[in-house]
């Protein structure tokens, strides 16, 4: 089990430095900088401290139990550090030194003296090749990119597991503008002992996290990882966003992990049969993540889209009507009795067909009518609400009614267009756990993914 793993007591960081562009000296930072409450160990045989912490000459003269090591050293050190770390009884490492498999022979024969020694112990390795962990609920950071440079999310639902550690970080920093939260993100690098499937084990039972999101570059062992992501999604969503669809992105995607990619069409098929979604970059991935972490099941297609802006219900309406999908989505037929309420609701020149448009004279107050009747429809099996900050009656309240509904009523998406006043908004949403959008597309193609995982967990009838 790698539970400790994601709550480590103390930290032992071989190759701590003063110098500020180190890594070493990065990684100390980040762990002061996230109130990490655990023991530091910064390990470095040329000083006596760093930023006031006393530093060690090497992690043998450590005499407390540790956790966790992190290795900040040339290739050509690290197996002699690893097999140190193993002696002091180290339970887990993470190597974020690059130079292994992923630059050739060379690389080749450090990895596999490196795999010798973690295979005989009973040390749990991560990397080589890695920019780590990054644990919001254990104020955890080991990761090599500062606060000063990148933004990151703040505790939530969303398990992150990614092949490249680049992609990690950039991803995190944009979906902290909007405060969308994780659970915990991990770099798998070169994957020299622990992989996907370990962490896939760990997210399944982890109480914060109600959905995963991965970037993979290449799989290993198709029917061991076919079964694993199927019994993962028995139990939560897993959003899967796969490099390498392409020959020349798969001959990319070689060179940056030292790994094969694998056949693109055997992989897709692979996922429509686990009940994974697939995104196909990473605002898809985050999005897709998000809506199945939020939501509750869909129980059918048919989708009702309210709005106060004509133009954007219409947009609407052609994206959801898309029949390019396996699994498409359509317009919901709206009842007579459905109609004849919302006509009670708008004023006269709004349209009570689908999409309903509340025209800009739509306030608060008249959103939660119309979606109390919207709930009442057996004909409609998800909404799509439009919350346009641009019109004059539109306030904060927005956010109860929506809430409220999610709560009693059908599936909903929020779109939230725009950016002066849209952003609040989105974020408002976000902190109530709302799966929120800040375009049209963006917005049904998530409802789409719902859809799409209800009918693989047998929601639809």
């Amino acid at each position: 089990m790698i539970d400790d793993l994601f709550n480590p007591q103390s930290i032992a960081i071989i190759g701590a430095s003063r110098d500020e562009e180190k890594i070493g000296n990065v990684i100390l930072k980040n762990l002061i900088a996230s109130g990490y409450p655990g023991k530091v160990y910064p390990v470095n045989p040329s000083t006596p401290e760093i930023l006031g912490i006393k530093c060690y000459h090497s992690i043998v003269e450590i005499k407390a139990p540790l956790t966790l090591a992190i290795i900040v050293l040339p290739a050509r050190m690290v197996p002699e550090s690893v097999d140190n770390c193993i002696k002091s009884g180290v339970r887990f490492i993470i190597i974020i030194s690059g130079g292994f498999s992923e630059t050739g022979p060379a690389g080749n024969v450090l990895s596999d003296e490196i795999y010798s020694l973690i295979s005989k112990s009973n040390t749990r390795l991560i990397g080589p090749n890695t920019v780590g962990l990054y644990l919001p609920y254990s104020k955890v950071n080991t990761t090599l990119t500062s606060y000063e440079r990148v933004s990151f999310p703040p505790p939530g639902n969303i398990g992150f597991i990614s092949q490249s550690g680049a992609l990690g970080l950039l991803t995190m920093d944009a979906i902290s503008e909007y405060g969308i939260g994780i659970s915990a993100f991990v770099n798998l690098g070169n994957r020299l002992d622990l992989d996907e499937a370990d962490f896939l084990d760990f997210f399944e039972s982890d109480i914060n996290t109600r959905s995963v999101a991965m970037y993979m570059e290449s799989v290993r062992g198709g029917r061991e990882f076919y079964e694993r992501i199927r019994k993962f999604n028995r139990k939560k969503p897993l959003v899967i966003l796969k490099a390498g669809r392409t020959e020349q992105s798969a001959r990319a995607a070689s060179l940056h992990t030292g790994a094969m990619a694998t056949n693109d069409s055997i992989f897709d098929g692979m996922l429509s049969q686990a009940g994974s979604a697939r995104a196909y970059d990473e605002t898809e991935l985050m999005d897709y993540a998000k809506v199945l972490a939020y939501s509750k099941q869909m129980h059918g297609n048919r989708i009702a889209i309210l709005t106060t802006a004509g133009g954007v219900g219409v947009i609407s309406t052609d994206y959801v009507s898309d029949t390019q999908y396996i699994k498409p989505l359509q317009m919901a037929s709206l009842s007579d009795e459905t109609k004849r309420g919302i006509r009670k609701v708008i004023v006269p020149y709004g349209s009570a067909q689908n999409p309903i448009d509340l025209t800009a004279d739509g306030s608060v107050d008249d959103y939660d009518r119309v979606l109390q009747i919207l709930d009442g429809d057996p004909g409609v099996d998800g909404v799509l609400v439009y919350a346009l900050p641009q019109t004059p009656k539109m306030g904060m309240g927005i956010v109860d009614v929506v809430e409220k509904h999610m709560e009693s009523g059908k599936p909903m998406i929020v779109g939230v267009l725009g950016y002066k006043i849209a952003k609040q908004l989105l974020c408002e949403f976000e902190k109530r756990k709302i799966p929120a959008f800040p375009s049209v597309s963006r917005s049904v193609k998530s409802l789409r993914a719902l859809y799409t995982y209800s009918v693989s967990r047998g929601e639809i009838q």
